[in-house]
């Protein structure tokens, strides 16, 4: 069993090894123990024998000093001779060169204290320490005296003081000189040396040893210790492995048994015991529990593969089937016993490229899975989504492949109804738009040369409104059918609207796409139904857009042919016109869309630019100086761009209502910042058709008055006389509400539309601006004299006021002026600057000379 085997691998390999090392450590920890003991014992007997030694040099010195004056006195000489009785101590006396012992011991003798000593001269006051005598260390103290001489002490080292000095049975004590060999150390032997106070040249060195004896037995009571912690510690490890034995191995070793004995593929499998402890139970219960949950995983999982509707095909890692579900089966129209062993390629493919497919997926190693569509020739032809996954193992490793398969022969019929659906003009059977721009790339991309036209019905609308549109329906397919007729197969026909097609021509000149659009048209104009008696006919309008010898926008193209087909209609029925670049009216046209983008920002982010152009009076008089505002829109590089492009593309798009509220408001503000100027001026603001009348404009005008508390006397609004008879009735109300409210009103470009001197007596205007082109010419055309004197002649009967537009020239002044026009506008009397260097000084017009800031985004004029 690999856990008992592990654990006696265990037991042998560490604990038994730490149990050696950690006694080994004990051991060396014991004798460095030893060692610091011995250590701690040596010094402490220095400074004890160095403290004792330092006490008898003193004793002896102090000993000189109180028998000093006894010596001196000559009748006691004698007396002191008792008192140094027992101390060992030899007294000498120098004097006059020469040493003369008066009391002591046997050493030294005089002759070898004055041989020692050598020249007693060196001698001083007094002082104290060892010198060697004969090699004899000897302990010498001395005192001059007041009459020269000198006493001295002195006390002989021998062995009696040596063991004296002992006193214990630690150490061994001799004295030697300091160039003495010390004796090698052994590990029963301890050496120290002590240098002690000394005379003269040679220094005295005491040497201590420790007794050999006491080593040894502190060093053998250490033994036992050690040697009794090793087997302790194994008879520990071994009754360790028994317990692990009893309470671990002997039931682990039953569990696994009975794990053993398990059959997993059982519906409810043995339950283990868990015998030999909580521990063992409690590990039992969980495997008991988990291999219960597997059961009924593999229960769950077997029950949802038969149950579920697609079919479930398992494989080995060779492609074989090793498992398929009853719907498999039936999919398939095999059975089990047949399925089994064999492969997918050869049941059904006798190529066997599904098991190629197989294996290659296998052998790529793939996580996610692969879906593919495939048919199979069963009874009947079946169109199934296949979905292969690898199977993987424990480890990780491929061992085989899932594949379901779903019939998706149903869906995939009704996807090309809905598809054709999509696509197909349920009305023409033709491609929609959708359908058209989808394919438009593609059908192009290898063309040398394209043509793109765009085809809108006219009259259509009145056979829908008269007829029903089950007749146009009717005219529709008549039309598909016609135009399709003139077209060949590569050719690309579609219905992009109610009564619009578009068709793409590829690498035909335009000689010949303008003779095929005009068979077409042709052929359409031929189309008839008829509906109570009556016969109905529509016409074609088209518009071609050519490209060739350049990279192809499709998209672009389709835009300029719609641009084109407008043209065509201005030009009446069955007309047909090619788009031209060059055309400015067109491309103000093309680039309508993202003009619309542009004002609409700047007019979310009040970023419009106003200018204003001067209005003389020419009768002389002192009113009002009058001005019109004008707006601008600041195009790419700081450029400003000319009123006719954005001005159309916001008609065409009805931004004007907006447009118009933006310019009154800033007007406003500007009139609400210089307010001085409110009693001097004149502000004429243009309100467009679409603002005229328009919801919510005239209360916007009157709520931007109460808010900058503009007087309505310096306001005037312009408004033409087209958008006038356009919008009769609701332009009566709102000028009629609006002369209420005290503003005055101008009728613009008078003369160029439809209107009538009748419309003029019923528009309650003050002022008629007469239009421009009647004005260029005056000084040299005189049907343009009678023109505008008529004009004038029918205001000033009217009590209203006109005012000339377009004056370039100072001729034309003096006509305007001999004709008796109220008011000038136009180049020579001042050409459009931004309102914000405006000023009215008291003599006359006056331009502010710094520079206006420059907007930081697109603004627009008029």
């Amino acid at each position: 069993m690999y856990i008992g085997n592990r654990i006696r691998l265990f037991i042998g390999g560490f604990c038994i090894p730490a149990l050696l090392v950690v006694t080994y450590c004990l051991n060396l920890w014991f004798q460095q123990g030893i060692a610091q003991h011995q250590q701690q014992m040596m010094q402490h007997e220095l400074a004890r024998i160095q403290q004792q030694i330092s006490a008898d040099l003193e004793q002896l010195q102090q000993l000189l000093t109180l028998y000093a004056p006894v010596y001196q006195q000559k009748e006691v000489q004698g007396a002191w001779q008792p008192l140094l009785a027992g101390h060992n101590i030899s007294l000498f006396v120098e004097q006059h060169q020469q040493l003369d012992k008066l009391q002591g011991g046997s050493f030294p003798e005089t002759h070898q204290l004055f041989t020692t000593l050598n020249n007693p001269a060196w001698l001083a006051s007094e002082s104290s320490g060892i010198l060697l005598v004969d090699d004899q260390p000897v302990m010498l103290g001395y005192i001059r005296l007041p009459n020269g001489e000198v006493l001295i002490a002195c006390r002989w080292l021998n062995d009696a003081y040596l063991a004296a000095l002992e006193q214990t049975q630690v150490i061994h004590l001799r004295p030697l000189s300091a160039f003495s060999i010390l004796p090698e150390a052994t590990p029963h032997r301890l050496y120290q040396r002590l240098a002690l106070p000394s005379l003269g040249n040679v220094p005295v060195v005491l040497e201590l040893q420790l007794q050999p004896q006491l080593v040894a037995q502190m060093q053998w009571r250490s033994i036992p210790i050690v040697l009794l912690l090793l087997p302790c510690g194994l008879l520990i490890v071994a009754l360790g492995y028994l317990w692990l034995r009893t309470k671990l191995l002997t039931p682990f070793s039953r569990l696994m048994d009975e794990l053993a004995q398990i059959d997993p593929n059982t519906r409810i499998p043995a339950r283990l015991s868990g015998k030999g402890g909580a521990e063992f139970r409690i590990l039992a219960d969980r495997i008991n529990e988990l291999l219960l949950r597997i059961c009924r995983h593999k229960e769950r999982s077997r029950i949802t593969l038969e149950s579920i509707a697609e079919a479930v095909l398992i494989t080995d890692r060779h492609a074989r089937i090793v498992y398929l579900n009853p719907q498999a089966e039936k999919l398939l129209g095999v059975n089990r016993r047949q399925a089994l062993k064999a492969t997918l390629g050869e049941m059904f493919d006798s190529a066997n490229s599904l098991d190629a497919e197989i294996k290659q997926f296998m052998s790529s190693g793939g996580r996610q899975a692969e879906h593919r569509k495939m048919s199979l020739a069963l009874s009947q032809p079946r169109i199934l989504d296949r979905a292969l996954s690898n199977l993987h193992d424990e480890e990780d490793e491929i061992i085989g492949s899932v594949i379901v398969l779903r019939d998706i022969t149903d869906e995939e019929g009704l996807k090309l109804q809905l598809q054709k659906k999509a696509d197909y003009d349920g009305t023409t059977a033709l491609l929609n738009r959708n359908a058209f721009e989808e394919r438009l790339p593609g059908f192009v991309a290898h063309a040398s040369s394209l043509a793109i036209c765009y085809l809108d019905l006219e009259q259509f609308k009145l056979i829908n409104d008269n007829c029903g549109h089950d007749a146009g329906d009717q005219m529709l397919a008549l039309v598909a059918k016609a135009i399709a007729s003139q077209l060949d197969e590569q050719d690309l026909l579609a219905r992009l609207g109610g009564d619009e097609f578009g068709v793409v021509l590829r690498d035909r000149s335009a000689v010949e796409v303008t003779r095929l659009l005009k068979q077409i048209v042709h052929q359409v104009h031929l189309q008839t139904i008829h509906h109570q008696g009556i016969h109905y006919r529509v016409g074609i309008s088209v518009g071609i857009a050519f490209c060739q010898g350049e990279p192809i926008k499709a998209s672009e193209l389709l835009k300029d042919a719609d641009i084109a087909c407008i043209a065509a209609k201005r030009k009446g029925s069955n007309q047909i016109h090619i788009f031209d670049g060059r055309n400015q009216e067109l491309a103000y046209e093309r680039n309508a869309p993202q003009w619309a983008l542009r004002i609409t920002r700047a007019i979310e982010a009040r970023e419009l630019l106003l200018y204003f152009q001067p209005i003389r009076n020419l009768n002389g008089g002192s009113g009002r100086q009058r001005l019109e505002i004008l707006l601008r829109i600041k195009g790419e590089q700081g450029r400003i761009l000319p009123p006719a492009q954005f001005i159309a593309a916001a008609e065409r798009f009805k931004l004007m209502p907006e447009v118009d509220r933006e310019v009154i408001r800033m007007a406003f503000a500007w009139l609400a910042a210089h307010r001085t100027l409110c009693q001097q001026i004149t502000m004429s603001i243009n309100l467009s058709a679409n603002s005229l009348g328009a919801d919510g404009m005239l209360s916007y005008i009157a709520d931007m008055q109460a808010l900058y508390a503009i007087p309505s006397s310096c306001i005037c609004f312009e408004i033409t006389e087209t958008s006038a008879i356009q919008n009769r009735q609701r332009a009566m109300e709102m000028l009629k509400a609006m002369r209420k409210l005290g503003f005055s009103l101008a009728l613009d470009d008078f003369g160029s539309g439809f209107a009538s001197y009748g419309y003029l007596r019923e528009l309650p205007v003050d002022y008629v601006k007469i239009d421009g082109c009647f004005v260029r010419q005056l000084a040299v055309n005189a049907r343009d004299y009678a023109i505008v004197k008529s004009i004038h002649d029918v205001c000033s009967t009217m009590g209203i006021e006109t005012v000339a537009e377009f004056v370039e020239s100072q001729a034309i002044i003096d006509k305007l002026s001999e004709i008796g026009v109220n008011y000038a506008q136009g180049y020579v009397i001042g050409r459009p600057i931004p309102l914000q260097q405006y000023s009215l000084p008291t003599a006359g017009l006056r331009l502010v000379t710094e520079p206006l800031a420059e907007p930081t985004a697109v603004a627009v004029s008029r």
